[in-house]
């Protein structure tokens, strides 16, 4: 098995699989309503609807990434200020993440191996590096959408 591919499958494992940490993040998802995504349970801490906006954001940086742009991107542009309102708007939201998902699998299942060494353009880190940190961030974010949605139901 390549590399790319255990990649891919770590990537996939975090989104809507068998993660060894819990629940993944479409997993998570699933069940969170409007009211629960724009709820801030706990003052100054994100809500899952901004969270899902900034997870998208990044998804589709890292795909740019890799096809060679150079981005700066600012926290505004990270933590777009959005709301949603109702249940056909939360719907987009979440499909909006998904298709970043998706796209993003796409483009890293066409890589090679080799391509794992190359630097990203403006960072000093390689493509191996980026792809294992925009894991660590779907977990990182999963486990504040857990305890932000128990939080929003108690």
């Amino acid at each position: 098995m390549s590399e790319v591919t255990r990649i891919v499958d770590q990537m996939r494992r975090a989104w809507d699989g068998e993660a060894w940490h819990g629940p993944a993040v479409w997993t998570l998802l699933t069940d969170v309503s409007a009211r629960e995504a724009e709820a801030r349970p706990i003052a100054g801490v994100h809500t899952i609807a901004e969270i899902v906006f900034h997870m998208a954001f990044c998804k589709d940086e890292v795909r740019r990434r890799l096809g060679g742009e150079l981005l700066v991107s600012s926290d505004a542009e990270s933590w777009p200020a959005q709301s949603i309102v109702g249940e056909a708007a939360w719907q987009e939201t979440r499909t909006l993440l998904q298709k970043r998902q998706q796209e993003l699998e796409q483009t890293v299942s066409a890589l090679t191996d080799g391509r794992l060494d190359a630097p990203v353009p403006g960072k000093n880190y390689n493509v191996y590096v980026l792809l294992h940190g925009i894991i660590q961030h779907d977990l990182y974010h999963a486990g504040q959408i857990a305890i932000l949605k128990r939080a929003a139901r108690r």
